[in-house]
């Protein structure tokens, strides 16, 4: 029997199994449906995904040997509560050369943004987990049964027209390949003007790919010029 683990909010590593049936013999899980795709993508790889897929703990020994925090991670994973992950803030322990906690200042970029562009940002609704999508009612944001909407300024909407719940598309240009979004919902919200807001991953589709912050290589969903259009 196979469970998976994973972090909560807490910085809690705990294992976590379904309880129900599945409803079908051929439905496959998230590490299998992974471990398929590596082995086929990356036949040549030294990765043992065939075996990942069938013994979950090997997958723990080779993250264990490469992540800090995870010691015995197989052991104290089963523990009934789990196991807390090192915190550097929380303990009081910073990996400098002061061993003190180090800031530093950054240089806020400049958004030279032509006529009907905005930044947009990408974000999560209250009852949205990463990706997985529990309900459609973002209750901290007022919004209730949809999710193709697009959070505006009230005085971006007043200049373009737009009233509440006023249908657009949205279109994003990169490196000279322009991206689509279509059928979006005006939704007015007090975010700065110039700047406007979406759920993922209904307008991942504008992130472009080969954007992406130089440190992480983390897509840039913060930052995505677009237009709109109704």
């Amino acid at each position: 029997k196979q469970f998976v683990s994973c972090e909560n909010s807490m910085g809690v590593v705990h294992s976590s199994e379904g309880k129900r049936t599945p409803p079908s013999e051929k439905l496959k899980s998230e590490v299998e449906i992974v471990c398929d795709l590596g082995s086929i993508m990356l036949d040549s790889s030294s990765i043992p995904w065939e075996e990942y897929k069938t013994n979950y703990d090997l997958i723990r020994d080779d993250i264990e040997k490469v992540i800090p925090g995870f010691d015995d991670y197989n052991k104290r994973v089963r523990q009934p509560s789990g196991f807390y992950l090192p915190n550097g803030a929380r303990e009081r322990q910073f990996n400098t050369a002061s061993g003190k906690a180090e800031f530093t200042i950054n240089e806020l970029p400049e958004n030279e943004l032509q006529e009907g562009e905005y930044i947009m940002m990408t974000i999560r609704s209250h009852d949205q987990f990463n990706t997985t999508i529990y309900g459609l009612n973002d209750r901290y944001r007022g919004i209730f049964n949809e999710r193709r909407v697009v959070l505006m300024n009230e005085q971006d909407m007043k200049a373009r027209g737009f009233k509440s719940k006023t249908a657009v598309d949205l279109f994003s240009v990169y490196n000279g390949v322009k991206r689509e979004a279509r059928k979006f919902m005006v939704v007015p919200y007090p975010i700065p003007e110039g700047n406007v807001a979406t759920y993922f991953p209904e307008a991942n589709t504008l992130v472009p790919i080969d954007s992406f912050a130089r440190g992480s290589l983390t897509p840039a969903s913060k930052r995505v010029v677009v237009t709109i259009e109704n």
